[in-house]
């Protein structure tokens, strides 16, 4: 079949199946009778699409219900393996976590949102696993707003009109005045900060990774508020944060 009707069909299966994919990862593990409900779907519908899925190794039928795939984890290794800057910043990630004693992130943006790519924690403030592929907005984190102060600043008011600056926090900033108040700051800085804006407690500052003009990622130290404080962020991080950004955009350049 072609023609627009097949199209819009097509694209209407592929939500379903992505639906589908996005309820058994929330829920861990679950039967088709769950899934059905929850999506409103027909089982029959959602049966096929998991058949489809156990076949690709995308998900795993244990007992009749099912759980997210091996295969997912591969993709994302092969995914994150085409970062240059993820081989440049691995290691660097690492000595700057072990230098600070804190934890350390590196971040990517990507459809007005930023990833953490990968993280070194050698305190108990963060499990790395579970933050490490997580998304988040870019105003209300250190890192998306390192990366937002030198984008355009078309594309910076696309993403910051597009999003609605949601508030995670009574401190994140969602005034559009504000967020460029702060971003002019970051400019001027060098770095950009993270006061209780996405998690209440939890400070962080950061650095944009940039490479022939363009913001490619950040690297972000982050931990509680009542440690890191402006002062001791300032003392004691600022430079080694820095320092760590410069040698990754080194390699970037030259390697």
């Amino acid at each position: 079949m072609s023609g627009p009707e097949s199209k819009s069909q097509s694209v209407k299966s592929d939500e379903t199946l992505f639906a589908i994919v996005e309820c058994v990862q929330d829920s861990e593990r679950a039967g088709v009778t769950e899934i059905a409900q929850t999506l409103e779907l027909a089982k029959s519908t959602v049966h096929k699409h998991l058949a489809t899925l156990e076949q690709h190794g995308y998900v795993v039928n244990e007992g009749g219900t099912y759980r997210p795939g091996l295969q997912f984890f591969g993709d994302g290794i092969d995914v994150r393996n085409q970062y240059d800057v993820f081989h440049a910043a691995k290691d660097r990630v690492d000595m700057l976590a072990a230098e600070t004693d804190e934890a350390v992130w590196l971040v990517v943006h990507e459809n007005g949102r930023v990833m953490f790519l990968y993280g070194s924690v050698k305190n108990n403030t963060f499990n790395s696993h579970s933050v490490v592929g997580q998304w988040k907005h870019l105003h209300s984190t250190s890192g998306g707003k390192a990366i937002l102060a030198h984008l355009p600043e078309q594309t910076v008011h696309e993403l910051t009109a597009r999003d609605d600056l949601p508030s995670h926090t009574e401190n994140t900033i969602t005034d559009r005045a504000e967020l460029e108040e702060q971003l002019e700051e970051v400019r001027a800085t060098g770095v950009a900060w993270n006061r209780k804006e996405d998690f209440t407690g939890v400070h962080a500052i950061a650095a944009p990774i940039i490479l022939d003009g363009e913001p490619i990622a950040a690297i972000t130290i982050a931990g509680a508020a009542s440690r890191l404080t402006e002062e001791y962020c300032e003392t004691q991080l600022r430079d080694p944060l820095l320092e760590a950004v410069n040698d990754v955009e080194l390699r970037l350049a030259y390697d």
